[in-house]
């Protein structure tokens, strides 16, 4: 008869300190006698954005090490499962600052009141320019809504990739419905770590209202996107070229509003600094 193993996990609410706001994830604090192969199982029956499993560090030095996956995939980083896991982590007694160590390598974490941070210097890669009205239409959108004076709709990373693209106003952003057949003629036309997801966003001043959509790898939107955010930041602070401190609001239309904060330096490679706050609302016990 097989053993069954037991492995505790809890809920976060992060980019937010409000239960049921913000995107959640869900948190294995030791994963050590998990399955490999119910790693992605979990990530799917959990339907999350993301679920994160914590390990023993490769370098002593390092607090843990942390594997990321989606409903459909692992992925080598995102922001709000690192932050989430982080204070995770630290609610479960881990004391001053941490490494993690995530597919990206080894990227430290300090906390301040609340608010855990995390700060990543990865060269921001452009790695496909969609045209305009082909990311207006995946977004279900004309193209006069989209507006190209400070970039064109471009396909940039500091990890993970997301199709970076400033509407004109936040009604535009509202309106937004997405059209699979058009995300999947982008998905092949721009193949990338995620399929075409988009990440859409006006701008006033420092103020950013965002949604990201990745209907094709089971999301088909979420509420806080922190590797968004960072690519966002680090494009903006080239294309401005000035230091930026960027306040992001996400996931209003969904009722789950996400507040993160983006700051940056003016250098080469951006160092940008992601920031916020994140609630545990359940916990639990894996059975298999």
């Amino acid at each position: 008869m097989k053993r069954q193993t037991m492995s505790t996990y809890f809920v976060y609410d992060v980019f937010t300190d409000t239960a049921f706001g913000g995107n959640q994830l869900a948190v294995f604090p030791n994963a050590t006698d998990i399955a490999e192969d119910h790693l992605q199982n979990i990530a799917r029956e959990f339907n999350f954005s993301e679920v994160t499993f914590v390990y023993p560090p490769h370098d002593t030095a390092h607090t843990a090490r942390v594997r990321i996956f989606t409903p459909t995939m692992e992925i080598p980083f995102a922001g709000h499962p690192t932050i989430g896991t982080a204070i995770a982590l630290r609610d479960e007694g881990h004391a001053g600052a941490m490494i993690l160590e995530l597919g990206v390598g080894p990227i430290p974490y300090l906390f301040e009141g609340g608010k855990a941070a995390f700060t990543i210097a990865a060269p921001l890669e452009r790695t496909a320019t969609p045209e305009p009205q082909l990311v207006a239409a995946a977004l279900g959108l004309s193209a006069d809504t989209i507006n190209v004076q400070t970039h064109a709709p471009v396909q940039a990373s500091v990890g993970l990739p997301f199709v970076m693209v400033e509407l004109q106003t936040k009604d535009h952003l509202a309106a937004c419905m997405p059209s699979m057949d058009h995300i999947r003629e982008g998905a092949l036309k721009h193949p990338a770590g995620l399929d075409f997801a988009i990440f859409a966003y006006t701008r006033n001043g420092m103020q950013i209202d965002a949604r990201m959509f990745a209907p094709l790898d089971n999301i088909p939107e979420d509420p806080a996107t922190g590797s968004a955010s960072a690519a966002l930041a680090a494009l903006l602070t080239e294309a401005l070229g000035k230091d930026l401190t960027l306040n992001i609001l996400q996931g209003e239309v969904m009722g789950r509003p996400s507040y993160i904060t983006a700051s940056t330096k003016h250098a080469n490679p951006v160092p940008v600094t992601i920031s916020g706050q994140a609630v545990r609302v359940m916990q639990g016990t894996l059975l298999v």
